[in-house]
């Protein structure tokens, strides 16, 4: 279905989402934007009468990306009441991976953490519904079961940055070390490095709302693998105990992927029930030896 746009709904898109599309994209908006123009009775008509033929008007025909896009009013506050940040849990079903959107209702400054490739079009559609400004687009590592959506997200939001660590040797923008912070309005969150399922792996800290984002190297009641990519079961050991589990035992425990259905898990938790990272380390190392787990199905592709 082709997007019908109302003169309300044609400022905001002009105001707000045309400057971060691509000069191609605007070129073929603007087309649009005379063809509607001088259509003065267009603002009139619901989506229904556009369905059934009730103008003579032709639809107008946007971008495919736009094709997608809901126009929010200006008016239209996307946080919660009494909040003062968005959040939005995103999850990418065939790998199991999940996708944080992280913004200042203030501002509408926003980050996206583990973009995927298969659904960049979905979480740019959440964002310009929302009326957020992308600036970062964050990875926890370099997965061996997806691609990263930075590079699509790119291609419309240019000035939206990659990000990644120092150690990865990954193409980005911004390369992360230890204890950098990435910012989006009045927040920012802290990178930790915690290596062990890759030598390349980072947590991010929210610590003024009490947020942990672990990547694989912490999951729900387990934790990434380390059979490949550098992975070294005392390593990541180590850097789960010293960087994440040593975090207040509030804090919320949201990981890169979950295969159980669960969305999220508290540092406390983790210390006490997981079966793996609560045991001692002579132990842990024994388990992880014996886990001769499949490669993952998109490895390769």
């Amino acid at each position: 279905m082709y997007a019908v746009v109302s003169l309300a709904s044609t400022s905001f898109f002009f105001s707000r989402i045309l400057p971060r599309l691509t000069p191609t994209c605007k070129s073929l908006i603007h087309e649009t934007r005379n063809l509607t123009s001088s259509r003065r009775n267009v603002g009139s008509l619901s989506a229904s009468d556009w369905g059934r033929g009730r103008s003579k008007s032709k639809r107008v025909c946007l971008h495919p990306l736009v094709k997608l896009t809901s126009f929010a009013s200006r008016s239209f506050d996307p946080a919660q009441p009494n909040e003062d940040f968005v959040f939005r849990q995103l999850l990418e079903y065939k790998s199991y991976t999940y996708t944080y959107l992280l913004a200042d209702a203030a501002t509408h400054e926003a980050i996206l953490i583990d973009p995927v490739f298969e659904t960049a079009e979905r979480d740019m559609k959440i964002i310009f519904e929302l009326g957020l400004t992308l600036i970062y687009t964050v990875n926890t590592h370099i997965h061996a079961d997806h691609i990263t959506g930075s590079g699509e997200i790119k291609k419309y939001l240019q000035t939206c940055k990659s990000v990644i660590s120092e150690v990865s040797k990954a193409r980005a923008d911004v390369k992360l070390k230890e204890g950098d912070l990435i910012k989006f309005g009045k927040f920012n969150i802290e990178a930790r490095s915690t290596p062990g399922h890759t030598d390349g792996c980072m947590t991010f800290v929210w610590h003024e709302k009490g947020m942990v984002f672990t990547g694989d190297a912490l999951l729900i009641r387990g934790c990434g693998r380390t059979d490949f990519q550098q992975g070294d079961s005392a390593t990541l050991y180590g850097s789960v105990h010293t960087k994440i589990l040593s975090l207040p035992q509030h804090f919320k425990v949201f990981p890169a992927h979950d295969y159980t259905g669960q969305t999220m898990s508290t540092i406390g938790e983790e210390l006490r029930f997981n079966p793996r990272l609560s045991r001692p380390k002579n132990e842990f190392l024994e388990v992880m030896s014996k886990m001769h787990l499949p490669y993952p199905k998109q490895m390769g592709k």
